[in-house]
């Protein structure tokens, strides 16, 4: 399937003034055409939509910066600059570690391309609505709404992106005026932004197709999807954000600055809120088409196959990359093939990194632990390729949902046929909704609704609790054989919405590491700068217990073959060797992150540790809970005066 919608992305960038595959970003936009070729004309229309997938693939957008730099840091995730590098205000190092500057470059690359997509969709939406063919009652008129339906949905997830990176900022819902008269916006503000945004996907449900529908998959925005952006969009809208300026009628917090108030909106436009989010989860729990797979390693397998999930269709919307022309999932981010490697080529993988304090955090026998927790690297030795144990890298764990172990054999096919100095493009698709995250809202907003975990609430999905529908999530982690521990864990949850309104937020770590999303969902609960600094404490604590509880100094473990290349994860002594056993009866050790008790320099504790989120946390910081992003400097520049920048960024 991801081959077929290549194909068509290819296909229509050669009608609409492609000359390669390969140059498929480099598109002819829909307005150097009369709107009659275009937009009467089902065909071609689809060629328009298609442009908006093409431009998803950008590295600038979905194919590295937006899932594998823009989601980070939180308490969990890091960017791999630890020390002097986290400072760097011209890298995304530093940027990410709050400490950003309006001179880096890539921000007015996103920008860019980001309201590129925007344009587009504002011009195939216009075409759509100018076309006969809108209204006619046959296939044509559907496939019409359906385009409509498309459009309207991937701008609404553009500017939610947007929203989230920036705050506030131009809001251009109509195609530019060949005199560039509607080109220069100022600011909207996001509230008002995102208002629109949930009327827009109000209309798109009605026009989108559920998954699987006329052999509609999730390489295309879904039904489906666009009820849970909707809810997303509006439990963002009732949730905490940093502002330009106090607004009249909002709440503010208490921790917040005293020039750029972090706020929230009334507790009757929260409300209000709620409802619409569980109005739309509700929609997709009861009439979609989407459930989670009962694996969640299977899951990550078949991503990494570049398979979809035709059966359970937990990923409300994939957007389709290519192999070997776009997608750096599984390159820039998972398991590290370091090196070349006879076996796997070479990847970089080590964009984005996770922390000791999350791997210590899982329940015991959660299988979400050892998929999204990588503490090995592979490497070639004496022409050999070895799983290699990491040793006191407490801030330097890979990602492993995205694993060059679990490519299929054209992929690894690929990387070792790349040039060591090349980068190789995996064509793994970028996940912008998993059914899990359904399940994770909707529990948050009948907990909010119902004022509790047990209650019903008019408008849930069946009756489902909050706690049911966590639950779900939480024990499909977990094998046959210790479900009835997981299933115990939630049981054991206070019946109290301030206590399993922090069993949502757990949750949302062991599911969503390594996805960017959590990054977003803390700042709307104000909880990021406060998880942080948790991170930060958790870490000296359990680092400087010797019991027990905390990290030993050194780890052992066996291997699952003779020659000693694939370490056997189950034999690991994460928490000490175990009672009946000895060092005798392990093949193997390795430092682990207790050794920074006795080392010297103490470069984890005292230098990298300081510098992680220094700007958002750190004694450096200029605004308290600054995690927006400034707007570019050449962006403000070319702006005709109507841009500047907030939040003590200069322009």
């Amino acid at each position: 399937m991801k081959n077929n919608i290549l194909k068509t992305i290819c296909l229509s960038a050669g009608l609409v003034g492609f000359t390669a595959c390969s140059d498929f970003l480099e598109q002819t936009s829909p307005s150097e055409f009369p709107t009659q070729n275009v937009y009467e004309s089902v065909g071609y229309t689809e060629f328009a939509i298609n442009k908006l997938y093409g431009d998803m693939g950008q590295d600038q957008t979905y194919s590295q910066y937006i899932p594998i730099v823009w989601g980070l840091n939180t308490d969990c995730e890091l960017i791999d600059g630890l020390g002097s590098e986290a400072y760097n205000t011209g890298h995304r190092r530093g940027v990410m570690n709050y400490n950003a500057s309006a001179g880096w470059a890539d921000l007015a690359k996103l920008w860019d391309a980001m309201y590129g997509i925007i344009e587009n969709a504002n011009l195939a939406i216009e075409g759509i609505d100018g076309s006969s063919l809108l209204a006619s009652d046959n296939e044509d008129g559907a496939a019409m709404k359906r385009y409509k339906g498309e459009a309207l949905t991937i701008r609404a997830m553009i500017y939610f992106d947007l929203v989230r990176f920036f705050g506030d900022i131009p809001l251009k819902i109509e195609s530019s005026q060949p005199d560039l008269s509607n080109a220069y916006l100022g600011k909207t503000d996001r509230d008002d932004i995102m208002d629109t945004l949930i009327v827009n996907l109000e209309e798109a449900v009605d026009l989108l197709p559920w998954a699987g529908q006329s052999s509609y998959t999730t390489e295309r925005v879904t039904k489906g999807y666009a009820h849970a952006l909707l809810a997303n969009i509006a439990l963002t809208r009732a949730g905490w954000a940093i502002r330009e300026t106090a607004k009249d009628g909002y709440e503010t917090a208490a921790y917040s600055d005293p020039t750029y108030p972090t706020q929230r909106c009334d507790a009757q436009t929260r409300e209000k809120m709620y409802k619409l989010a569980l109005k739309h989860l509700s929609a997709v729990m009861m009439e979609g088409p989407h459930s989670l797979n009962p694996s969640f390693e299977n899951e990550w397998y078949l991503l990494n196959q570049l398979k979809l999930d035709e059966t359970y269709r937990e990923n409300l919307f994939e957007i389709p990359l290519g192999m070997g022309f776009t997608g750096e999932l599984g390159y820039s981010i998972g398991v590290r093939a370091n090196n070349y490697t006879s076996k796997y080529g070479r990847n970089s993988s080590g964009v984005q990194k996770l922390t000791a304090p999350y791997f210590w955090s899982f329940q015991e026998n959660d299988q979400r632990r050892d998929v999204t927790c990588s503490n090995i690297k592979i490497e070639e030795e004496n022409g050999v390729t070895r799983e290699i144990m990491l040793g006191n890298a407490p801030f330097g764990i890979y990602v492993g949902k995205w694993d060059v172990r679990k490519m299929s054999d054209e992929l690894n096919a690929l990387a070792l046929s790349t040039p060591e100095s090349n980068k190789w493009f995996t064509g793994i698709n970028c996940v912008r909704m998993r059914y899990s995250q359904v399940l994770l809202m909707y529990a948050e907003v009948m907990n909010e609704l119902a004022g509790g975990p047990d209650a019903d609430y008019e408008g849930s999905a069946n009756g489902m609790t909050a706690r049911q529908a966590l639950e779900l999530v939480h024990t499909r982690a977990f094998d046959e054989a210790h479900k009835s521990d997981a299933k115990a864990y939630v049981d054991n949850i206070p019946n109290s919405k301030e206590a399993f309104f922090e069993a949502i937020v757990d949750e949302n770590a062991w599911e969503l590491a390594g996805e960017g999303f959590r990054k977003f969902d803390l700042i709307r609960w104000n909880l990021l700068a406060e998880k942080i600094n948790q991170f930060k404490s958790d870490y000296m604590s359990q680092m400087q217990d010797e019991s027990s509880n905390g990290y030993p100094k050194e780890v052992y473990f066996n291997y699952t073959d003779e020659s000693k290349t694939e370490i056997d994860m189950s034999s690991v002594t994460w928490h000490g060797i175990p009672a009946g056993k000895t060092e005798s009866d392990y093949q193997d050790k390795a430092s682990f992150w207790g050794k920074e008790r006795t080392a010297s320099p103490k470069t984890q504790s005292e230098t990298n540790l300081p510098s992680i989120s220094s700007g958002l946390v750190g004694s450096n910081m200029t605004v308290i809970n600054r995690y927006l992003l400034p707007i570019a400097s050449t962006t403000i520049s070319a702006s005709n005066g109507t841009l500047y920048n907030s939040y003590g960024y200069t322009n």
